[in-house]
Order: C-alpha cells, then structure tokens, then sequence
C-alpha cells in the first residue's frame, strides 16, 4: 500500500506549525493515496521517525517523501535524506522514494506577482523589488532565488528584482535595502519569500521601520508567500513525478 509523508521545516512559533498543519491537510484531500502522514524536520512534533513508523503502522509497503520546502538547500540535499537513511535501516522491507523540494517553479512567479497586486500600490518606472530569502550557505539556494527574481522581472515587466538573504548568505538584508535607497527608484516593494512568518518578518518590519523609514523613499513591505493554493498543485507535481518514475529524484529502496 501507498503512503506520502509531507516533510514540513518546523517553527517553534506555534501559529507556524499550525499553518503548515492547516495547509498539509489540504494537500492530503488532492491525493487519493490511502495513507498520508505529516511531519516536521526540526523544532516540532511529529519528527520524521515518528510520521515514518505511523506510515508503516497503517499498513504502507511504498512511502512517497515530499519535503514542503521552497528551496533546494542542505536540509532538502542533506538533513532529511540522512535522516531518512537510517530510518530506513529499521524497514527494510519498505520501498521510500524522496522527491524534490519546491524549487523554481511558475507557479511561485504567479504567488510573487499576486503578492505585489495586492498591494494596491502601482507598479510604475520608478519601482524596483527585492526577493528576500531565508538564507543558506548552499550556493544552490542563490542559485534558486536569482533564477526566481528574473523570472518574476520578465513576467511582471519590471526593471529592477533584487535578492537577499536573512541568514547565511549575502547580501543581507540591510546591505540590499541600502543598496535600494542610493538607487534612483522611489518605491521599493518587498516581498520575504517565506512560507510561514515566524520571527523572520518581525525582523524585516523591525529593520525598515529603524533604519530606512526617512521619507526619501517608500517603502511597501507585500505579505510573505505563505501556504498558497498554487503550493499545494507543486507538490502534486512533485508526488506525480514520484509515482511516475521520472529522473531528478532520489529513490532509496
């Protein structure tokens, strides 16, 4: 019997996890896989061990992994794969295949532009964007989010699209937003991509309003990504590529 585990990052901010709960159980209602757990890398329960065993307790032979994950960064290269290794090691009778984290993909470009309509706020000559990312050492991860930034600057027609990171990567966040204001541009939009807040928007408010809130410029902070319906048709690609047997994916068996 089938199974897919949703493999979400976790948060120790409550309302976080509730979310990312809320958003799975609706993935969960596309899928007509008998058995679907859900679960959480870090910071939050159920772990992966735990969501793993719970498939195989319900009777799964095959499990489908889907990290919930925006980009391909060490944890979706690295963390979950180890993890799932030795997890593995204990059902060796169970067929696991792991799929690929949401990536670069059309569907986010058409979040991101939404993200800007609704706004309110015109999209003239003089604006520019800038993408912030959460951040990693894993190159691929600039990689990722440079690729988004023009794909979003072609599609949406605009002149500038600047990335930055709020950990682990540059430019920071105040570097990029310095950067913004000796441009010529006179409203910067600012769209966090992230898929739930956090701590992390509070940062980016807290950041605009001490530091570049002067009136030379405006300043339009967007609502972050969060869990869009459009997300929840990525990881049905995802599990659809899986079940397929299309390559780019990793099979443990």
């Amino acid at each position: 019997m089938e199974a897919i585990l949703y493999i979400c990052h976790g948060s120790r901010v409550k309302k976080a996890c509730e979310q990312a709960i809320d958003f799975i159980k609706k993935c969960m209602d596309q899928n007509p896989v008998p058995i679907q757990e859900y679960c959480f890398l870090e910071l939050a329960a159920p772990t992966i061990e735990e969501a793993y065993e719970r498939c195989v307790q319900r009777g799964a032979t095959k499990i489908f992994v889907l990290p919930v994950l925006l980009l391909t960064a060490v944890h979706a290269k690295e963390d979950i794969p180890n993890e799932l290794e030795q997890i593995r090691k204990r059902f060796p009778n169970v067929e696991m295949v792991y799929g690929r984290p949401i990536g670069v993909h059309h569907h986010m470009i058409d979040i991101l532009i939404e993200r800007l309509h609704e706004t309110r706020e015109k999209l003239s000559e003089d604006s520019m964007v800038l993408l912030i990312g959460r951040g990693s050492s894993d190159p691929d991860v600039k990689r990722d989010l440079t690729q988004i930034a023009k794909l979003l600057k072609r599609k949406a027609g605009l002149n500038r699209v600047d990335t930055c990171y709020l950990t682990a990567a540059k430019p920071g966040l105040e570097e990029a937003l310095f950067t913004a204001k000796q441009s010529s541009y006179k409203k910067i939009f600012i769209i966090p991509y992230l898929l739930f807040t956090g701590i992390l928007m509070n940062t980016i408010e807290k950041t605009i309003k001490a530091r570049f809130a002067d009136g030379q410029k405006e300043y339009i902070l967007c609502d972050y990504l969060g869990y869009h319906p459009l997300i929840g048709n990525i990881l049905k690609e995802r599990f659809t590529e899986l079940s397929r047997g299309i390559e780019n994916v990793s099979y443990y068996a």
